[in-house]
């Protein structure tokens, strides 16, 4: 065989081999075979919570709200040096903001993880998270907003239940703490995840108008969180899998076109039109546009979604509002579109 074609050859199997096998970053593992679920250990009182501040920065008033609601709850409260070093507008750089991460998942005196806020910062320190250290530790990792990229992208590293729930800034509230603890700490396999009751105020507030976008009933693993977020891991070792999946998505202060625009994206991509079903949030500040033709809120999403044939739903009480209910990424669930019943089939704790 002559050089060149000896060189032609090895280069087309070497990028056949390059699309079978992608680039992995340090701590990486193969994601060409989907990891065994892991299940946390149910978060007891008097469990230990590392409190870290994986994005944005934050205000030391943040901090003592944080750690005396979750005091309050029964839980002890512990952070590092690293959680509060302000880099720009995140709360430490990339590299101590991972290895803070890295650090509650080794300490075997940490029993669960929770975000302190959401904002931005997460998707940055993805490639420098440990995943077989956090594999080798499963343990509950809470929080919502940019903290959607961390929960979805380490469940599917590791196969690790993690949970889409309050973050320390966001629980100064009854229904969210309660629902919290229902999940993380008593939760039972068929356990129903009721909405938060409404009051007059908000029931004449479109945003959080409950309805039926595309009736029946499905049942799947639950994943999403922030439709941004969603959409940031596309075309990531991260971007999710929704094949059977029920998908949850909210969103906050994002205008009608905007949503529309995340939600096609989605619907044009390799697996978003295979899902069971959707389950949509409060889309807070989301509902106002500056051009008088803009579709509302509502419109874009039935025009979006109900073409799918899709069980799906709008309205759940998840997402950038006062009152969020607590729901496990990687948990098998059961939804019904037209009750907008929503329910666990399966331990998300053991």
């Amino acid at each position: 065989m002559s050089t060149r074609r000896k060189f032609i050859t090895t280069t087309i199997g070497l990028s056949i081999y390059s699309l079978i096998v992608p680039k992995l970053y340090p701590h990486q593992k193969s994601i060409n075979t989907l990891p065994v679920k892991l299940y946390p250990k149910a978060l007891k009182k008097g469990a230990t919570i590392g409190l870290i501040a994986p994005g944005y920065i934050f205000s030391e008033e943040t901090l003592s709200t944080a750690t005396n609601e979750l005091q309050s709850m029964g839980y002890q409260v512990y952070h590092t040096e690293k959680i509060s070093r302000r880099h720009g507008y995140f709360s430490n750089t990339d590299a101590e903001r991972a290895a803070d991460l890295n650090h509650m998942f080794r300490n075997n005196d940490v029993d669960g993880i929770l975000c302190i806020r959401g904002g931005y910062g997460c998707t940055r320190i993805m490639p420098l998270l440990d995943y077989d250290l956090i594999s080798h530790n499963p343990k509950p990792l809470i929080g919502f907003s940019d903290v959607t990229a961390l929960l979805n992208g380490i469940h599917k590293m590791t196969g690790l239940v993690t949970f889409h729930g309050p973050v320390g800034s966001t629980l100064d509230d009854t229904y969210s703490k309660k629902a919290l603890i229902n999940v993380v700490r008593k939760a039972k396999k068929n356990y129903v995840i009721g909405n938060a009751p409404l009051g007059d105020e908000l029931k004449l507030n479109p945003e959080f108008e409950r309805y039926t976008i595309y009736p029946g009933k499905a049942e799947g693993v639950l994943c999403g969180g922030s439709l941004t977020l969603v959409n940031a891991l596309i075309g990531t070792p991260y971007e999710i899998d929704f094949t059977n999946k029920l998908v949850c998505l909210e969103d906050v202060g994002e205008a009608p076109y905007r949503i529309d625009r995340m939600l096609t994206q989605l619907i044009e991509g390799k697996t978003f039109r295979k899902a069971a079903g959707i389950l949509i949030g409060v889309c807070k500040d989301c509902n106002s546009s500056t051009n008088s033709d803009s579709f509302t809120l509502k419109e874009v999403i039935l025009d979006r979604i109900k073409p799918l044939g899709i069980p799906a739903a709008y309205g759940f009480s998840f997402g950038h509002v006062a009152q969020n209910f607590t729901f496990p990424i990687g948990t098998e669930a059961f939804f019904d579109a037209d009750d907008l019943l929503f329910k666990l089939t399966e331990k998300p704790v053991s």
